[in-house]
């Protein structure tokens, strides 16, 4: 007959298996729940951390200043900052540049340089829980409808997209709009990616977060959340540049750990007239940083807008 110890033992091991699923079931959730709130919440990019980092702020701090307008648009219930660059050729496009995640219209400073010579205006902007915007980042869901709000606020015939890793799904997804298609010259994507849940995982990873069991249920119930559905229907930027109707450039850093070159290469394959650039030895962040690579970029910019044949007002 089982003494009381052993009737104690049997029993004490499936409440303590209990007791350990219920923590990694609020684990997991906790984690779930973080991740969301970090996704929608990125880092922001200033006049005060450019100036933080010995670097500049605004367009009139570059080493060859330019003089800019700043100003507001209202859309969505967020209320997005503007710097309005005059560019050197008057009856040239108006170039929008759209940045990354964790960005802001400060990316843009890097990326002037080739695109300068050709616009007649250069509009940077900061998304909404980006910079000095108010709300919370949409992953790329409602900042598509952003981009649409201020192409037409501008009121511009001819406008070129240049938008760089989430910006550059968003420009590729705003130009492939019926609405815009006819305005939209080109679009310049750099280092874009096909789904959000990839850039999200590698992020993690790459910063030793817990991702494989939280994240799946963070993009679920944010799916829900900015009415894509839980399966992110209609987000593929791939199939967005199947329905372009304006040539499209994808530059990929060979080595970039956070938006895969295979992403790159599919978005500028399914595009009717894209094309794809590699840069050797290039990552994610570093395109318009490092030497050579920076010059290389504006190289490969300068040669695909050169070729363009447009104009606008």
């Amino acid at each position: 007959m089982p003494t009381l110890a052993q009737i104690e033992h049997t029993f004490a091991w499936p409440g303590l298996v209990q007791l350990l699923a219920v923590g990694l079931v609020l684990a997991v959730l906790i984690a779930a729940v973080y991740a969301g709130w970090a996704l929608t919440h990125p880092p922001r990019r200033t006049y005060a951390s450019a100036v933080a980092r010995a670097r500049p702020g605004d367009p009139s701090e570059l080493p060859s200043p330019r003089v800019f307008e700043s100003w507001t648009f209202t859309t969505g219930g967020a209320t997005l900052p503007v710097w309005d660059i005059p560019g050197d050729n008057p009856a040239g496009p108006v170039v929008i540049m759209t940045h990354g995640w964790a960005d802001g219209r400060l990316g843009a400073l890097q990326r002037l340089g080739p695109v300068l010579p050709v616009a007649s205006r250069i509009i940077a902007w900061d998304m909404r829980g980006h910079g000095d915007a108010t709300g919370i980042c949409r992953l790329g869901t409602r900042e598509v409808d952003d981009l649409a709000a201020l192409i037409e606020h501008l009121g511009a015939s001819s406008v070129i997209l240049f938008g760089w890793s989430l910006g550059g799904g968003v420009s590729i997804a705003a130009a492939a709009r019926d609405d815009l298609s006819r305005r939209i010259a080109a679009v310049i994507a750099e280092a874009p990616y096909r789904v959000p849940g990839t850039p999200a995982r590698r992020v993690m990873h790459v910063r030793g977060l817990p991702y494989r069991l939280n994240l799946p249920i963070t993009f679920f119930v944010l799916g829900f959340l900015f009415g894509v559905g839980p399966r992110w229907r209609g987000f593929d930027r791939a199939a967005h540049a199947r329905r372009l109707k304006c040539p499209l450039l994808v530059i990929h850093g060979e080595w970039d750990q956070i938006c895969p070159v295979e992403d790159g290469r599919a978005i500028a394959e399914a595009a009717p007239a894209g094309s794809l650039a590699i840069l050797a030895d290039g990552g994610h962040n570093d395109l318009w940083v490092e030497e050579p690579l920076a010059a290389r970029c504006g190289e490969v910019v300068r040669e695909f807008l050169t070729n363009l044949t447009i104009s606008g007002r």
